[in-house]
């Protein structure tokens, strides 16, 4: 019998900087330590809206650093 283990999320902390034009980010995201080669589909989250975005694939989190704000893009 197998027990299953629970591994959180990687959580990947940004500066305000670290944001494209529109305020998210792609992931898999080099930040993240993800090789490109294999991983998931690329996808846009959106981290200027809440402060912080979760992957729908992988689950990893990319939040702000505290202090860090987003500000208005345009």
């Amino acid at each position: 019998m197998s027990t299953a283990t629970f591994t959180p999320p990687a959580i990947v902390e940004l500066a305000a900087s670290d944001l494209n034009a529109h305020g998210g980010v792609f992931c898999p995201n080099p930040k993240a330590g993800m090789d490109l080669w294999n991983s998931h589909p690329r996808v846009f989250l959106d981290v200027a809206k809440s402060g912080e975005a979760a992957c729908p694939y992988c689950a990893t989190v990319y939040r702000l650093r505290a202090g860090e704000s987003a500000g208005r893009r345009h």
